[in-house]
């Protein structure tokens, strides 16, 4: 699902109408990024996850490693690779999907090592289907 779908789901369950103008309105506010994508870009901002949490969705949450460097490439790959709702924090990121949870368990929290896990299995994939 992409933002558009995940706005008017939180719209719908908020009791808000369903007009262009109001999901126009929300868009910025709930997501960190408003650009139209078919996959990812699916970071909330401080207000999209109080709806969350307002609306009773479950959320995971995943402690990053003390040494894990977190950069601007960390952000990306979430940006990327995360296909659900998710916020972040200095220390942690919440995650509305459990099989990412446990993912991302697994791998210690280490969110910048899952993303060049995934970058470099779509870099395979994508060199296989050309």
């Amino acid at each position: 699902m992409n933002k558009i779908t995940y706005t008017k789901l939180f719209l719908n369950q908020l009791g808000k109408s369903l007009t262009a103008e109001t999901i126009a309105e929300y868009l910025p506010l709930w997501w960190q990024n408003t650009r139209e994508k078919d996959e990812g870009g699916l970071r909330l901002t401080d207000a999209g996850f109080a709806v969350l949490n307002d609306l009773g969705i479950s959320t995971y949450e995943i402690i990053f490693p003390r040494d894990m460097p977190f950069n601007t490439q960390t952000v990306i790959f979430l940006d990327r690779f995360i296909p659900c709702p998710y916020y972040l924090t200095k220390k942690s990121i919440f995650v509305t999907d459990e099989k990412k949870a446990v993912e991302l368990t697994l791998l210690s929290g280490d969110v910048r090592r899952y993303g060049m896990i995934k970058a470099i299995s779509k870099a395979k994939k994508d060199k296989k289907n050309d």
